[in-house]
């Protein structure tokens, strides 16, 4: 176990209005309520009992900082002391006490993020809506002139520095995809309020702005777009997207919010949603345990065990009883069904895993000040891991979506409707990684001749649809751990936020029938694959919008490369734009991201590594710096297509 609490957002809004000190009082008044002669009632005990250890502690971890700012007060300058003397008084204040104030409510935050990440080792530990919850703290204090515009800035990008700081050990595993050593802390500004008005207020701007000054790869920072959206806040964010290190991403209300409702959520909070990872949402404070990642499907890998009767064509290990060899299937529909009942046993399987791995964190690691902030886990006496949260939804995360449909594709086309390649010479191709002169044809024949995924092509675009069916109908099935045990929810829906494992996952994973080499990089999230989109950003956005995403609820994740040059004018701003509001608008697409490098800077990064430090690239759902991730990751970014808007 190196990986705790992952996906979610407490409930900072409360914190900072009641301190620990209201949860203290809280938990307090809900252990004098119990009837002890109930059996289920002693669990309950003990958890109150945690809670109130954990709130000791932390408060003991905050006077800690203001001992030492008080000791170092009496080294220094008046100037200095003063300001030191101010920093203990806070710390002796904060987070039990109710913040007062715009730097309380920093500092307040700040403590609560380290030591939620001290508990967990997680990852993903987001800010949730941080414009809203903190607004009213500086609002009052730019009222009362205690503090200005500018001393705000530097608040928050001292905190964005400090959020930086936060690291963690992982497994050489990990490392394949998570590169760059990314915490995935996000940052949500924008969207809508509960009453569904315009949520942008003067510290959205703030936060755009501090951001813009520290071009840090941490904190993850997204916008919430909707059709009303502050247009000045709009091109400001736009803006800060041009300086070229992934940020923000955007992520649209109409498709996320409408998403969760159909999934049990109630308006109110549906309305209040952040992101809290890379493109993964939740409903801050009452959003359950590890919503996304618990495991990682790789969509080409099982089209190869099914085309080669349930056996893993790298490891020989069979993984299935097999549903046929493809070189004696008829026509495309064989395979098709052969794909779908391949899918849905892995699934099962990969439930099986995750309901184990579930139930040992559940008894080893049960992340008391994560449960404590979130809702409704003092009301009914739990932690999060068996049930405490208002909601509780997981998932699954897949990986290749664009090899799967481009594999579809030139099967259908290329084997079964022109009969230009047999099946034994396919698959001699992808075993000998098109090696011959007749599998490097087969390969220029797939690459060349077979619409692709990306082009807003139906003929491909619809294979993708029906393959990814299998999947999402099969994982709704399957309820969690917590399910029936409080929260609404209790299930599993898809998502497509596959970080930098399309690397990793491409290592083990053959040549497949999309003319893909072997251990190639697979495509990441839903983007299509590498130079495969040649119809422009436009034909992307529409085969994307295909999906299902009302039931990928885990994420949608499309990344696109844009040229800086095609973005020097403010035309060419508002080009962008109308192409981001035609996507979420009429298109209903979930989310999008962007990189504004050239290759040519990229590539100069990967030769001269030291003329490049700074440089800051999307990845996946994260920012890193370049030249800390891997050489097969940076090739998996330099060879993502360029687009012009």
């Amino acid at each position: 176990m190196n990986s705790g609490d992952a996906h979610l957002a407490v409930d900072y809004k409360q914190l900072l209005e009641v301190g620990l000190k209201g949860y203290e009082k809280r938990t307090l008044n809900a252990k004098a309520a119990l009837d002890l002669t109930k059996p289920e009632s002693i669990a309950k005990y003990h958890f109150y009992d945690a809670i109130l250890i954990v709130i000791a502690a932390v408060k003991k971890f905050a006077k800690r900082y203001a001992d030492l700012a008080k000791e170092t007060a009496k080294t220094v300058n008046s100037q200095r002391s003063a300001e030191l003397l101010e920093i203990s008084r806070i710390c002796n204040k904060v987070p039990y006490e109710p913040a007062e104030s715009f730097t309380e409510a920093i500092q307040a935050t700040w403590f609560m993020q380290l030591i939620l990440q001290i508990e967990s080792n997680g990852h993903s530990l987001s800010y949730g809506r941080f414009d809203q919850y903190m607004y009213p703290y500086l609002k009052a204090d730019l009222n009362k002139g205690l503090v200005t515009e500018n001393e705000a800035v530097e608040l928050l990008t001292n905190l964005w520095i400090k959020t930086l700081t936060i690291n963690k050990v992982r497994s050489q595993a990990h490392t394949y995809s998570s590169a760059g050593s990314p915490l995935y802390q996000n940052v949500t500004v924008g969207g809508q309020t509960r009453d569904k008005k315009d949520a942008v207020n003067r510290l959205s701007f703030l936060v755009l702005q501090s951001v813009a000054q520290t071009k840090l790869p941490q904190p993850n920072l997204t916008v919430r777009y909707h059709a009303g959206i502050n247009q000045e806040f709009l091109n400001e964010a736009i803006e800060v997207m041009k300086l070229g290190f992934g940020m923000p991403a955007f992520n649209n209300d109409e498709v996320i919010i409408s998403s969760f409702i159909n999934y049990g959520v109630t308006e109110e909070d549906a309305y209040d949603y952040s992101a809290i990872g890379c493109v993964e949402t939740a409903v801050p404070g009452k959003w359950g345990y590890r919503c996304t990642g618990m495991s990682y499907i790789n969509f080409p890998k099982i089209l190869m065990i099914v085309m080669n009767n349930g056996v893993d064509p790298v490891t020989e290990r069979r993984f299935t009883k097999g549903y046929g060899y493809f070189k004696n299937m008829k026509t495309l529909a064989e395979l098709e069904v052969a794909w779908d009942k391949t899918v849905r046993e892995l699934t099962r399987m990969s439930v099986i895993v995750e309901n184990a791995i579930d139930l040992g964190i559940e008894q080893e690691v049960p992340d008391i000040l994560c449960s404590t902030l979130t809702e409704d886990c003092i009301g009914r006496g739990k932690s999060i891991k068996e049930g405490g949260a208002i909601y509780d939804f997981i998932s699954g995360l897949q990986v290749g979506v664009a090899n799967l449909a481009d594999a579809l594709a030139a099967i259908k086309k290329l084997v079964f409707e022109e009969e230009k390649v047999t099946q034994d010479e396919l698959w001699q191709a992808l075993m000998t990684n098109w090696e011959s002169k007749r599998s490097q044809e087969i390969q220029q024949m797939i690459i060349h001749e077979v619409p692709k995924y990306g082009n807003d092509e139906d003929y491909t675009d619809q294979l993708a649809v029906k393959a990814y069916d299998s999947y999402i109908e099969e994982i709704k099935k399957y309820p969690n751990t917590r399910y029936g045990r409080g929260p609404v929810g209790g299930i599993r829906y898809s998502g497509t936020s596959s970080i930098s494992a399309n690397v990793g996952q491409g290592r083990s994973t053959m040549a497949t029938p999309d003319g893909r080499k072997a251990w190639a990089p697979l495509a990441e999230g839903c983007s299509p694959s590498h130079n495969m989109d040649q119809n422009g950003p436009t034909a992307v956005l529409k085969s994307v919008s295909k999906l299902p995403t009302e039931d990928i609820v885990g994420g949608v994740l499309l990344n696109q490369k844009v040229n800086p040059q095609t973005l020097a004018k403010e035309e060419d701003k508002q080009k962008l734009i109308m192409l981001l509001r035609t996507f979420f608008n009429r298109l209903k697409g979930y989310h999008i991201q962007y990189n504004v490098v050239s290759k040519k800077t990229l590539i100069d990064a990967q030769k001269n590594p030291e003329k490049h430090r700074d440089l800051i690239v999307r990845v996946a759902g994260y920012s890193a710096f370049f030249n800390v991730l891997s050489k097969a990751t940076q090739d998996d970014i330099i060879e993502r297509t360029e687009h012009a808007v």
